[in-house]
């Protein structure tokens, strides 16, 4: 009984300390302006359900995308018998769907042969991140913690996996020695080649077997409530960020309806504009940005791909797709830490534009889409720069010189160029 107390306790905690930070995180993302995503249902489950779950993305780099498959598969299916722990926890059974007899076995088997996959998965990626280093998984924003945190996952990954097969090695030695409540049931093909390794003295195999099973499900837990800290919170947002993502063509830009109003009522005299609260041209601060701006800011996986296709980058300027989203969430992060320790009127003095993203770098941006299609999971950095360069430009009149000088012919000749449209084919004279 005191065991059972304990799990569930550990339980409670658990859950509630991830509900209180998800709470948080959701907090965060409503700071956004609000965004009509409830449109065309059907095709929005389509996408999620290619992207997201289907994973079709991925697959433009095949190594990866099966090494990333594999993971996924185990998180998902393996994570189906943390529900027999759970109760196994809370009522003091052990193996309590063993009843299932061959399906259990089956299952249990396909549990163990994910798993290795997943440690080795892991391993591969341990080594393509720290010993061959890949250049996607560097840059100037991939130093300290976001470095630290894909390797603290891939290891945590690696125990508990470890701790699965082990557990799973020590009671199927159980088994064979008839320990009481070991309960004849399951298929070990990988954790069959552990048990040798294993002592034969029951109390020990039972030490062995229970340490291992309390390691795996605190680690669960421990995982779960490490996601909202970490890029890998993408496990779960992944799908709603799918589902909510832009089905415009790629390089629309959305109307301001202040804009608009205004153009309306140059054409038409007789327009009259419904009433609007007045509003900030682009975005300085996260508040001006969308709730899905700040949702993908939430969902970036840091892998780099956006950052490794954008041709600035690969220029050598200072653009990087990724620093915008990490900066983003970055600067969500801290705006909430304020509304936590100051109450949501305080002002730190600080924005988005500026103190995190240098004008340098949005400006830098070609508005190629190229960071949107190479995102696995629909990410949208483009519009964040759009929504910036919005501000620069008609709220502080601030933008570098090719570009007035651009507006400043589009306004006065119609055209980007500094010619007269009479004179614009003068070049096909004499031909």
């Amino acid at each position: 009984m005191v065991s059972q107390i304990i799990f569930v306790i550990l339980t409670i905690v658990g859950v509630g300390l991830f509900a209180f930070n998800a709470q948080k995180v959701i907090r965060n993302i409503k700071l956004g302006k609000s965004a009509n995503r409830s449109d065309k249902p059907q095709e929005r489950w389509m996408v999620m359900l290619k992207v997201a779950f289907g994973q079709t993305k991925m697959a433009v780099r095949p190594v990866p995308f099966l090494l990333h498959l594999v993971v996924y598969l185990g998180f998902v299916i393996i994570n189906i018998e943390v529900l027999e722990i759970v109760i196994d926890g809370i009522f003091g059974t052990h193996r309590v769907f063993s009843g299932l007899g061959g399906l259990y076995n089956f299952l249990i088997g396909s549990f163990e042969l994910l798993a290795a996959g997943v440690w080795l998965a892991c391993v591969v990626f341990l080594i393509r991140r720290n010993v061959l280093k890949l250049k996607r998984f560097s840059g100037v924003e991939m130093k300290t913690w976001p470095k630290s945190d894909a390797n603290y996952i891939l290891i945590t990954e690696i125990l508990l996996m470890s701790a699965f097969l082990l557990m799973n090695a020590a009671d199927a030695k159980l088994q064979s020695l008839g320990a009481s409540h070991y309960t004849a049931a399951g298929a070990f093909p990988v954790s069959a080649w552990l048990q040798n390794l294993l002592p034969n003295q029951i109390d020990t195999l039972i030490f062995i077997e229970r340490f291992c099973w309390w390691f795996h499900i605190a680690g669960i837990f421990a995982f779960l409530n490490y996601l909202p800290y970490s890029k890998h919170f993408h496990i779960i947002l992944a799908f709603p960020n799918t589902y909510f993502s832009n089905l415009k063509p790629k390089g629309q830009f959305s109307n301001m309806d202040s804009v608009t109003n205004e153009v309306k009522a140059m054409l038409d005299p007789s327009f009259v504009p419904a009433d609007a609260a007045p509003g900030r041209f682009g975005a300085k601060d996260i508040q001006d940005l969308s709730w899905v701006n700040l949702l993908n800011a939430y969902t970036c996986t840091e892998c780099g791909r956006c950052t490794s296709v954008c041709p600035a980058n690969i220029t050598g300027k200072l653009l990087s797709p990724r620093k915008i989203m990490m900066d983003t969430r970055d600067r969500m992060e801290e705006v909430g830490k304020n509304i936590d320790k100051h109450g949501a009127e305080h002002q730190d003095g600080k924005a988005l534009l500026d103190d995190y993203i240098t004008r340098e770098e949005i400006w830098a941006c070609t508005s190629c889409n190229a960071c949107v299609e190479a995102c696995p999971v629909n990410i949208d950095p483009l519009s964040i720069i759009t929504e910036l360069r919005r501000y620069a430009v008609m709220e502080e009149s601030v933008a570098p010189a090719s570009i007035n000088a651009m507006l400043g012919n589009v306004e006065n000749n119609g055209a980007p160029w500094k010619y007269s449209p009479s004179d614009r084919f003068n070049w096909s004279e004499g031909n």
